[in-house]
This record gives structure tokens, sequence and C-alpha cells, in this order.
């Protein structure tokens, strides 16, 4: 039996189109999607323009907790180094139990902002003497727990991370809660995919460069089959590109493109410090590059040639990473006002119509290939994920279907998310979703607990 699902306005491959009849099956799968229909009898009406969900590519759960907290000066040249510190102190005290808590509340506010699907790059393994648990996938099976606490589908990314620099040098006692050899991870890999259950997805993640060798991400890639998105961070800051320039002699990226077939089922997540050699060759790759604007903007770390990789082909993705901001259309906004910055000029990134229309298609359907999802557009074959935003909003007054995503993107927030669902079915109602007030006493609790002077 199926529901129907119709939209004065809805955004879809082709674009915008006007009274739009969505039909979903009992699987939660869009079997139809006609525009120009009247509503049939019995169709839910959604109160306002419709979109595709957007998959939040790149998340690192934990952090939510010190969003905010790390906006003093410490001595010297404050950097993405010295947060690094910060956060590694804030990762020496948690718990499991505090790990889900925080992730859960998390996703409740990830799927309140419009997010339909998240990437969780996962490496927060071990106890706090860096030993394993009694189950030695706890960590990333509480995480797995929260997600489908708040009903937000989740590739679940572990990561491999070995070492502490380039040329395999020892890690810090700071990252012992972080570290497997290529076996352990192989191990935990299988664990964990015999728990994951529905909607829930694994993929695998290597640290960085630096956290692992060659020889292992090999090792790691044999044991898989291409079903498994693979994520890496790569060339986030200068300091990285330099360390790599001097132990190999390449760049990050041109040394992972040179030694491993890289496709469209990776996804290199920042890529911010690459030259126009690289540029090209990733987007000819196939390969999507995960952006986290405010996070990266947060560190200092710089910004993605998005106008000259978006042009030569390349897909793209957004993610919240250190979830500094929870938020979709601040995302997207930073994305686009990163490289008006960068040229001095207006209205960088399209293909020739409207920027915000242009980029949600963009990072909606790079986020869901890149996390292996089956979602990013309004068509059939897709899970019935997508977004309402509020119709009798007093700023979409007066808009054209085509003028409704900018809108939201360059001048609106979170507050203008009224429904979501996801497989159709509705879990973020009137801006709220029905677990909110549990998970913030939840988190609230962790808060007070960890960050109190």
């Amino acid at each position: 039996m199926y529901q129907h699902f119709h939209s004065q306005a809805a955004l879809l491959p082709g674009g915008w189109a006007r009274d739009v009849l969505i039909s979903v099956d009992g699987n939660g799968v869009i079997r139809s999607v006609r525009a120009e229909q009247a509503a049939p009898t019995g169709a839910s009406i959604l109160p306002g323009p419709v979109l595709a969900g957007m998959t939040n590519v790149h998340s690192h759960a934990f952090q939510r907790l010190m969003a905010g907290l790390a906006e003093r000066p410490g001595g010297g040249e404050d950097s993405f180094w010295s947060w690094r510190e910060r956060m590694y102190a804030l990762v020496a005290r948690l718990t499991p139990e505090q790990v889900q808590a925080i992730a859960h509340y998390l996703y409740v506010d990830m799927l309140k902002a419009g997010y339909t699907a998240v990437a969780e790059f996962h490496y927060l393994h071990h106890d706090a003497d860096g030993r394993a648990y009694a189950e030695p996938a706890e960590m990333g099976l509480r995480v797995a727990a929260a997600a489908r606490q708040a009903g937000l589908p989740i590739t679940l990314l572990p990561v491999l991370y070995s070492y502490g620099g380039f040329g395999e040098r020892p890690a810090s006692a700071a990252q012992r809660r972080f570290l497997n050899d290529d076996a352990g991870f192989v191990e935990l890999l299988e664990r964990l995919r015999a728990r994951l259950d529905g909607g829930q997805r694994l993929g695998v993640a290597f640290h960085s460069l630096r956290a692992v060798s060659a020889a292992q991400m090999r090792r790691v890639l044999a044991v898989l089959d291409d079903s498994h998105p693979v994520h890496i961070h790569i060339a986030e800051q200068q300091g990285e590109v330099d360390e790599c320039l001097a132990w190999s002699a390449q760049r990050p990226v041109a040394y992972l493109l040179q030694r491993f077939a890289i496709d469209a089922r990776w996804c290199l997540i920042h890529a911010t410090h690459i030259d126009d050699d690289e540029c090209d060759a990733l987007a000819r790759s196939g390969a999507c590059v995960g952006l986290c604007p405010t996070t990266e903007a947060s560190l200092g770390d710089g910004l993605f040639p998005a106008q000259r990789f978006l042009g030569a082909g390349g897909a793209v993705a957004i993610g919240s990473d250190s979830h500094v901001s929870l938020s979709v259309a601040e995302e997207l906004r930073w994305l686009e006002y990163g490289q008006r910055l960068w040229s001095q000029r207006r209205n960088r990134l399209h293909d020739g119509g409207d920027v915000g229309s242009y980029l949600y298609r963009q990072a909606a359907g790079g986020g869901a290939r890149a996390a292996g999802q089956p979602t990013g557009a309004l068509r059939a074959g897709a899970r019935a994920d997508f977004v309402v935003l509020d119709g009798d909003h007093p700023m979409l007054a007066g808009c054209r279907p085509a003028q409704s995503a900018s809108r939201w993107l360059f001048s609106g927030d979170n507050g203008w998310v009224r429904e979501v669902w996801i497989a159709g079915r509705c879990v973020v109602a009137d801006g709220r979703h029905a677990q909110e007030e549990e998970a913030g006493r939840a988190f609230a609790a962790v808060a007070e607990d960890l960050i109190r002077d």
C-alpha cells in the first residue's frame, strides 16, 4: 500500500517543480515523483517547499560537547594543533554511556536542522588507558545505538589510527584511545558488521596519512568489497602538507592518488590545501570531497578551491565535523561565501541559475553517494527522506519556488525546517523531535560532569 505526499513546490533533480506528488511504498522507498498533479484523496499535504534529505558526511559526535568552549587564546599562536590538545583533554575522560548521550542529543539536533543521514567518522575506540573494552566494538555500538534512538540513518566509519605522524612515528599517550593495528581493526569491522541493522551502513575510514601507512591501507581495503564507503582526512592544514612533502616529496592528495585507485566510493575530507593539478586529478577520479565550512573556519584551516573543483566536474558534500554549528543552511552559505571572499566576486557556485538550488542538489547528491545511503534526491528508487520548509514563514511569502532554497540558505536558519521525513515516516513535526527534551537532559548531565570548571 502506498503513501502519497503532495507539495505545491519541490526541488527535483531537474530543478524546482510545482504541484508535486510523491508516492512511497510500504518499505519507505519512493516509487514515483510526478509534477503538475492534483492532490488525490487521502494524500498527506506537505506544508511548504520540499527538498531531498541532506546527508551530514562528516561527524565526530563526541566533539559536540566542546563546541564554543575552545574560544579562548592559549599560549603562543592558536591553531588547529592547539585546539587538538584541548580535544584530547576531553577524550581522556569520556565513558561509553556519556558518548551515547552526547551522540543522541547531537543526532536529534541534526534531524531538526534538516540532516537525514550521517556518516560518523568514529575513532574513539578504547578505554581511558588505551585498552580494548570487553566488547571491542563498544564505542562504535554506542554511537550506532544513539542514531537508532534518534531515528537517524547512520553510516558508521570506524577509523584506523596507528601512528602519531608521517613515517610511522609513535603515537602520543593522548592518542592511546584511538589506536589499532590493522589486524585488530579488521576484527573490529567484523564485530560491527554483525551488529548494525536497518538503515545502518558500515564503511571504513583512515584517519589521515599521518596516522596510517600505505601498507596498512592496502591490507584493510583487501578485505572490503566495493559496497563500503572509504573516507580519509587529508591536506586539512598547511603544516600537514609541509610534513608530507618533507617525508615523501609529494603533497598528500598527490601521494594518495598515485598509490590507490581512488574512485567514487572514496570521500576525501577537507582537502583544503591542494594545488591545481591535484584539484583537477581529484575531480577526474570521481571521488567526493567532504567539506565542513563552519569547522574549517573555526579551526583556521583555509578554503578549498570549490569553484575550480566543481567546474571540473567534481562532487562535494557537507558535514558539521566538530559541530560548532548544526545547520545545513550555514554550511552551504559559508561554502559559497568562502569562495566570494577568496575571489572578491559574488555568486561563485552555480550552473547558470539559482545558487542555493545548485548548492543544495550538489551537496545532497554527493553526501548520499559518499555515505552509501539510498537518498539525496527526490526520485523513484530513493529512500523517502525529505525536508519540508515552513510555507507560512513570512520570509517565504511571495517567493517563486526557484527562490525558496536561496531564501532559506542565505537568510534563514534551522527554524525554517518544519518537518523532516525518513523513509516516509515523520521524525520532526512543527520543528520538534519527540526525544529532544529527554536527549537534552541526558546531554546536560554529561556537560555538568565534564565541563564545569
